[in-house]
């Protein structure tokens, strides 16, 4: 199935956990990460609970540090 993590096109598996699909992209170890589903942020602590949906909308979030 597709999915869109930041307005890209990805393959996920159907019903994959959230936290599956950010592990193979190489982002679930990376501090200050926000992540939303389409528009809505997801706590991390329901990462592993949440299943990505086709055409679920992903939008990844790192904070930043500077002014």
């Amino acid at each position: 199935m597709v999915c869109y993590v930041n307005n890209s096109a990805h393959e996920a598996t159907e019903n994959q956990p959230l936290a599956e699909l950010l592990t193979a992209l190489g982002q679930a170890q990376t501090r200050g990460l926000a992540v939303a589903v389409n528009d809505t942020v997801v706590p991390r602590a329901e990462w592993a609970s949440h299943a990505v949906q086709p055409h679920d909308r992903i939008l990844l979030i790192r904070a930043t540090q500077g002014g």
